[in-house]
């Protein structure tokens, strides 16, 4: 049978399926094809924090729309969506001062944010240490969600909008005609589209090993933890720390940035491992700890290997008890994810023959980023943006 659409996704990830979200609102008709019976890959090992805060302008940019397609769906279908907002706390003058000048930055950009205490922040956050913490900064519109429920419930609320959702289908063909793509799958299914996007990781290789053994791309992987649920206990936000301050994009444009920077140890455990403090508490009352930052080129990504470093874990949970005296630290799971990232762009993107579009490599700024990009993205590819 040949299924014939305006538009097919590969790859049944956040950054495929919001742009087959996107273009199923323009009024395409639209196939997202995702290769396992339901997504595996890095959109359902992350924190599943939507934090445009940490990101830099441009990008920043795309995770307020995010933000905004977010609420928009959750209002309609419930896909997880909890604003409690986010905190960013400082454990020193230096991280004190990164938070003051991102809030100026913020001011100019006109996106809420709102500094605090000491005292409030231990007023907000049950068990914070006193010890820890010097100052936050809080962003009141962003939201978190639970990973695997919301690309789930998303992908059924897509259905009902009328995508057409194949899985188990890997596709092992796709060749540029003259007008138009034919793509052919494991399923021996025989699709036609007039343009294709590939949005499926770092596996795109299937499709185009020669392309992806050339592409800069990396991947990065990443150990998290989540504790036993925690007895009567609600912390109010996701919550980010100075390890935080001092890693995300959005606080290399403070003027102080680069000085503080350079006094850092380069030869630290958390350097290393590109460790950040993280706590995010799930529907279920556990909260999630992470993560780390291990990395190497994608011709080389075996030698990341299967195995957790349980000196990272332990690092991380060391690192947190002096932030947060919780109920209890005991771990219930532990995993890593992968994503992919460029080394010299913020986003793999390469056309192939006009009508086959590669984009991958979103890197970190999956969960917060891709629904903004991909409405950008697909306004771009279809010649929308003045319709």
């Amino acid at each position: 049978m040949n299924h014939s659409y305006d538009l097919i996704v590969i790859g049944g990830g956040v950054l495929g399926t919001f742009h087959a979200y996107h273009a199923l609102t323009r009024g395409l008709r639209v196939a997202l094809l995702e290769k396992d019976g339901k997504p595996q890959g890095a959109t359902v090992r992350n924190f599943g924090q939507v934090v445009p805060s940490g990101m830099n302008s441009k990008w920043q940019d795309f995770g307020r729309e995010s933000l905004s397609i977010y609420k928009k769906i959750q209002a309609d279908f419930d896909i997880s969506v909890r604003q409690e907002g986010s905190i960013y706390l400082a454990s020193n003058e230096e991280e004190v001062q990164l938070l003051e000048e991102l809030a100026n930055i913020n001011r100019s950009n006109a996106y809420p944010s709102e500094l605090l205490t000491q005292g409030q922040c231990l007023e907000r956050y049950p068990n914070l240490r006193q010890d820890y913490v010097k100052a936050g900064l809080f962003f009141p519109e962003e939201v978190k969600v639970e990973p695997r429920t919301m690309i789930n419930r998303l992908h059924r609320y897509l259905k009902q909008k009328g995508l057409d959702i194949y899985t188990g289908e890997t596709a092992l063909e796709c060749d540029a005609l003259r007008s138009g793509v034919q793509l052919y799958t494991s399923g021996n299914r025989h699709f036609s589209a007039t343009k294709v996007i590939i949005c499926n990781g770092s596996e795109f290789k299937t499709l185009y090993p020669k392309l992806f053994q050339e592409s800069d791309l990396v991947i990065s992987k990443l150990q998290m933890m989540q504790t036993k649920p925690q007895p009567n206990y609600l912390l109010p936000s996701s919550v980010l720390t100075g390890l935080s301050i001092r890693r995300y994009e959005a606080f290399s444009e403070c003027p102080s940035y680069r000085e503080i920077k350079a006094r850092e140890d380069p030869d630290s455990f958390e350097k290393k491992w590109g460790v950040h403090i993280l706590f995010k508490q799930a529907e279920d009352g556990t909260i999630i700890l992470g993560d780390s930052h291990e990395y190497a080129p994608v011709s080389q990504i075996s030698d990341l290997g299967f195995d957790l470093k349980m000196e990272i874990d332990d690092f991380i949970v060391k690192e947190a008890k002096k932030i947060f005296a919780l109920p209890t630290y005991e771990i219930q799971n532990r995993w890593f994810g992968m994503y992919s990232q460029c080394q010299t762009t913020d986003i793999f993107q390469h056309t192939i023959d006009e009508d086959i579009h590669i984009v991958t490599g979103i890197g970190g700024k999956g969960m917060t980023g891709s629904a903004g990009f991909a409405k950008h993205n697909i306004n771009s590819i279809f010649n929308l943006n003045y319709v």
